[in-house]
């Protein structure tokens, strides 16, 4: 899988190329990256999008990627966005489970930190389809709406002007989306598989954004665990695009990403 910027309709949007392992891509134009630079919004590939590329190494047993249920009664705004993130992102694992009950324990902690976070009720109106999709196992509907929950959720923030917060809801996600690829890849190691985790593109992009986050949010104790741990993860996900990880560097790149989500869902002192 490849991933690339690019500017649409007024927002970043990064389009998934999903091709053979050698296929070359072309690099962004002086054009697309000034765009790219200027965008207020951030929007990328939902972690579902992300996470389903693994269904292409073979039949999985999605339970198993399932963590132990995070608290919810954060008292740091920075840290809840990145929880929030990572909470979609676990609701994505739990549709590709077919596990009913988790679709609905995930909807209610989404909606408790989306309710903390101050975001609008047609957010808390989609955590209720989603119990009721579960409650009759329509997957494809779950998808959907979990889906534009997400984009509800940085809608709302975007029109609150808390753009800073959809940047950590975004690396919050992409961050637990990682974990659960790396840790699955890690233990199941192939060239092929490795390569899916090549992203530069995004990686450099998120670093870019959390670079420029406030002062007063970059020194959010969770903030400066993500923002340590994505400069490490970017020398390990930048690699060549016709090289693969080795098995050492995946696991490596695993336990930086398992950390990372660790640590930021620890209430703070």
């Amino acid at each position: 899988m490849i991933w690339k910027l690019r500017p649409l309709a007024g927002r970043l949007a990064f389009v998934c190329l999903c091709a053979s392992a050698a296929a070359a891509v072309a690099p962004l134009t002086p054009e697309e990256m000034s765009a790219a630079a200027r965008i207020d919004g951030l929007s990328i590939p939902m972690p579902g999008e992300f996470m389903a590329s693994l269904n292409k190494l073979g039949k999985l047993d999605w339970t198993k990627k399932f963590r132990i249920p995070i608290g919810t009664s954060y008292t740091s705004r920075p840290q809840m966005a990145l929880n929030l993130g990572g909470l979609i992102a676990d609701g994505y694992i739990a549709i590709e489970a077919e596990d009913s009950q988790q679709v609905k324990n995930i909807g209610r902690d989404v909606l408790t930190l989306s309710t903390a976070l101050g975001v609008s009720k047609d957010v808390q109106a989609r955590g209720g389809s989603i119990i009721g999709f579960a409650e009759h196992s329509q997957w494809d509907q779950l998808k959907e709406e979990l889906e534009a929950t997400q984009n509800e959720v940085k809608q709302s923030m975007t029109e609150a002007k808390d753009q800073d917060l959809v940047t950590l809801v975004t690396v919050g996600g992409w961050l637990r989306g990682m974990e659960v690829i790396s840790g699955h890849i890690a233990a199941h190691y192939t060239e092929t598989g490795g390569k899916l985790l090549r992203q530069p593109g995004i990686i450099n992009f998120l670093n870019q954004r959390l670079e420029q986050l406030p002062d007063k949010i970059k020194d959010d104790a969770s903030v400066k665990t993500v923002k340590k741990k994505m400069t490490d993860l970017e020398k390990l996900i930048a690699f060549p695009l016709d090289k693969a990880p080795t098995a050492d560097e995946v696991k490596e790149l695993n336990k930086l990403t398992a950390d990372a989500v660790k640590e930021i869902s620890k209430k703070q002192k």
